[in-house]
C-alpha cells in the first residue's frame, strides 16, 4: 500500500482489518483505535498531535522510558551484523548467551537455567509443558493438576488463560481446563480480615492445602501466583506472602511457578519481586521489562534440581521449542536494557520516584470517591467505591472502565482502568518526581469531574 493514508483512513482501515487483543469487536468498530505516532520519555503522541502522559508504560512493560536511544543502536547493530539465528540443531547466538549468563547471575539462587520465549503468555505455557515433563520423568505421571488463583492472570494463550482467573478469558473458550483449579485470591481490602496481614496470608496458606487435599495430593503438580495480582486489579498481599505460599508448596511436595512477567525487572523496587522475600521458587517467568518493550521476548527460568531431573530422564530430545526463541536481535535490546536499570540508574530512580508515588497515592486517599489504595515500588491502584464505609462497588451498568478511560485520554492521562472501578498505574521507573505529580494533577482531575456526574452521586451511599 503505497498510497498516503489520511488520519482517518487508517482508523478506518483498523475498523476493517485489525482484530485487537481482549476486545468486543463491535465495540472496538464503534469506538475506534487512538492511533499512536510516536513517544519520548514518559510521553506519547497520536496522530492528531494529542500528547499525553503514559502512566502504565503501555503495557506494565516500557519500564526505561520511551526513546532510549541506545537499545535502538544496539538493535540496528544486532540486526547488521546477525538478524536471526536459531537455537535448533545445537546453533546459539552471542547475544543469547551472554543474555542467559547474565539474568541467571542476578535471579534467586538456584534458578541458573532460562528458556527464552516470546512473551509472557508462552513463558508460562512453556513452564507448564516443563512441569508435566518433570513428573512424567520421575515417575509421577498422575501429578497434572494444577492450582492458581482467583483474580490472577497467566496469559491468554489456550494453558495460561485457563489458569488465567478472569473470565473474559474464559468465556466462549471452554476454560478452564478439568486439571485447572482455583483457589481465593488474598485481597487485603476485601477479605473479612484485612487489617491482619497474618490473618491473609494464613487464609492462602489454609485455602491452597484444603484444594490439594480435596484433589489428592499425589494428583497436585504445582501452584502458579502473581507476587501481586496485575491484570485482576493490583491486588498486593502482605509481605511475608510469598515466603509462606513457598514454604507450603515444599511441605506439600508441590512444585512453586511464580509469574513474574509483570512484577519483574524493578517493577516493586528489587530487580525481581521475589528477591524481597528471599523466595526461590522452581519455576519463573518473566517477560515485559525484560526488553521494556523495545522487542518481543520472554524467559522462563528453571531450577536446577528440575534440570537436572529431566537432563538425566533420557538422552532424547525434550521436544519444547519456538522458532524465535532466543532471537538474537531480541537478546540485544535486553541486554541494553539490563545495563540501563543498572548501570544507568534507571532501578534506583524508580526507587526514588517509587517514594513520590507513594505520598501521592496515599493523599488521594481521601477523596469521597476512593476506597483503597494498594501500591509498592512503581506498581498500584486506587479503587473507587460507591461509600468507604460499605465498600460498596458501582454498578456494571455505570460502566466506570470505559468512562474512566476516556475522561482520563481526554485529560492528557493513559492509566489501566478497570470494569471493577479499579484504575491501576506503572509508570515508567525512569518516570520523575515532577512527572509524578502531574500523573496524580491529572488524576485528581478525574476524579472530581467523575463525582460531578449526576448517576455517579445518585450511586453514592
Amino acid at each position: 500500500m503505497t498510497e498516503t493514508l489520511t488520519n482517518r483512513s487508517l482508523i478506518e482501515l483498523d475498523r476493517d482489518h485489525l482484530i485487537h487483543p481482549v476486545a468486543s469487536f463491535r465495540g472496538h468498530e464503534a469506538h475506534g483505535a487512538r492511533v499512536l505516532a510516536s513517544a519520548d520519555g514518559m510521553w506519547l503522541t497520536d496522530i492528531d498531535g494529542k500528547r499525553v502522559i503514559d502512566a502504565f508504560a503501555g503495557l506494565w512493560c516500557v519500564n526505561v522510558g520511551y526513546g532510549q536511544e541506545s537499545i535502538v543502536e544496539a538493535a540496528a547493530d544486532q540486526m547488521r551484523r546477525l538478524p536471526y539465528a536459531t537455537g535448533y540443531f545445537h546453533f546459539a547466538s552471542e547475544p543469547a548467551i551472554r543474555l542467559a549468563a547474565e539474568l541467571t547471575a542476578l535471579t534467586p539462587e538456584g534458578l541458573d537455567h532460562v528458556f527464552f520465549t516470546l512473551g509472557g503468555s508462552d513463558a508460562v505455557d512453556s513452564a507448564v509443558r516443563y512441569i508435566i515433563h518433570y513428573f512424567n520423568a520421575i515417575g509421577k505421571p498422575e501429578k497434572k493438576e494444577f492450582i492458581a488463583l482467583e483474580w490472577g492472570y497467566h496469559g491468554s494463550s489456550s494453558t495460561g488463560a485457563g489458569l488465567t482467573a478472569l473470565g473474559n478469558f474464559h468465556r466462549g473458550f471452554d476454560l478452564p481446563y478439568k486439571w485447572q483449579h482455583h483457589i481465593p485470591s488474598p485481597y487485603p481490602y476485601r477479605h473479612p480480615q484485612g487489617d491482619d496481614d497474618a490473618a491473609v496470608i494464613a487464609s492462602t496458606v489454609a485455602a491452597l492445602e484444603a484444594k490439594v487435599a480435596e484433589i489428592g495430593a499425589d494428583k497436585v503438580a504445582a501452584f502458579c501466583c502473581e507476587p501481586i495480582q496485575g491484570s485482576g486489579g493490583v491486588i498486593v498481599p502482605p509481605k511475608g506472602w510469598l515466603k509462606a505460599l513457598r514454604e507450603a508448596c515444599t511441605r506439600l511436595g508441590i512444585l512453586m511457578l511464580v509469574d513474574e512477567v509483570i512484577t519483574g525487572f524493578g517493577r516493586t523496587g528489587p530487580l525481581f519481586a521475589c528477591e524481597e522475600e528471599g523466595v526461590t521458587p522452581d519455576f519463573m517467568t518473566t517477560a515485559k521489562g525484560l526488553t521494556s518493550g523495545y522487542a518481543p521476548m520472554g524467559a522462563m527460568f528453571m531450577a536446577n534440581h528440575i534440570y537436572e531431573t529431566i537432563a538425566d530422564a533420557s538422552p532424547l530430545p525434550v521436544g519444547h521449542g519456538m522458532t524465535y526463541s532466543g532471537h538474537p536481535v531480541s537478546a540485544a535490546v535486553a541486554l541494553e536494557v539490563l545495563r540501563l536499570y543498572r548501570e544507568g540508574g534507571v532501578l534506583a530512580n524508580g526507587v526514588k520516584t517509587g517514594a513520590r508515588f507513594a505520598e501521592r497515592m496515599e493523599a488521594i486517599r481521601s477523596h469521597p470517591l476512593v476506597g483503597d489504595v494498594r501500591y509498592r515500588g512503581m506498581l498500584g491502584a486506587i479503587e473507587l467505591v460507591t461509600d468507604k464505609a460499605t465498600k460498596g462497588m458501582f454498578p456494571a451498568e455505570l460502566n466506570l472502565g470505559d468512562r474512566l478511560s476516556q475522561m482520563t485520554w481526554d485529560n492528557g492521562l493513559i492509566v489501566r482502568c478497570f470494569a471493577n472501578a479499579v484504575i491501576g498505574f506503572a509508570p515508567a521507573l525512569t518516570c520523575t518526581v515532577e512527572e509524578m505529580d502531574i500523573i496524580f494533577d491529572r488524576v485528581q482531575l478525574t476524579l472530581d469531574q467523575l463525582l460531578e456526574q449526576p448517576d455517579i452521586r445518585a450511586a453514592l451511599g
